[in-house]
C-alpha cells in the first residue's frame, strides 16, 4: 500500500505528539461549533497514535494480554472550535504509575487553547484486572518535563 494513503499518525515534538485534524460537519451541532465529545474523540485518537509513534502498538499488546482503559478524564473546554477549522491535538505523558499513565492533553487552534485534559489510562489484564505496566515501556515513554514516575 502507499504509504501516502495511510491515516496520519502525527509527529513526536520531543515529549509531545502532535495530531493535525480539520473540523468536519459530523463533528459539530446544527451550529456549526463542535459537540463536546468530538474533543473526547480526538483526545483518543491522539492518545493511540502517541503510543504507536512511540513504538507501542496496540494490538501488539493486547495480544500479550496487556489492554488500556480510561480511569478517569478530566477536562476543561475553553473557546469553541467550528467548522472547517485546522486543530492539533498535542499529548503528552506528565506521570508514569505502576499500572497507569497520566497524560495530559490539549486540543488547539494556532495558539489558542479549545479544550484541555488530563487522562489516567489503566493498564488491565485480559481478566479486566489491573495490572502493572509491560516491561520496558517506561523506557519507550518520554516524560515530559514537568513529569516523574512514581
Amino acid at each position: 500500500m502507499n504509504d501516502a494513503l495511510l491515516p496520519p499518525s502525527g509527529a513526536l515534538d520531543g515529549a509531545r505528539h502532535r495530531l493535525p485534524l480539520r473540523v468536519y460537519w459530523e463533528d459539530t451541532d446544527a451550529g456549526g461549533i463542535v459537540y463536546h465529545a468530538s474533543y473526547i474523540r480526538w483526545m483518543e485518537r491522539g492518545r493511540t497514535e502517541y503510543l504507536r509513534l512511540l513504538g507501542l502498538d496496540q494490538r501488539v499488546l493486547r495480544a500479550a494480554g496487556t489492554r488500556f482503559v480510561v480511569k478517569s478524564l478530566r477536562i476543561d473546554f475553553r473557546r469553541p472550535a467550528l467548522f472547517d477549522d485546522s486543530l492539533i491535538v498535542c499529548t503528552q505523558c506528565t506521570r508514569l504509575k505502576a499500572a497507569s499513565l497520566v497524560l495530559h492533553q490539549q486540543v488547539t487552534r494556532g495558539a489558542d487553547i479549545m479544550a484541555e485534559a488530563e487522562v489516567v489510562c489503566a493498564a488491565i489484564d485480559d481478566d479486566d484486572r489491573p495490572m502493572r505496566l509491560p516491561p520496558g515501556m517506561r523506557e519507550q515513554i518520554d516524560l515530559a518535563p514537568r513529569g516523574n514516575t512514581s
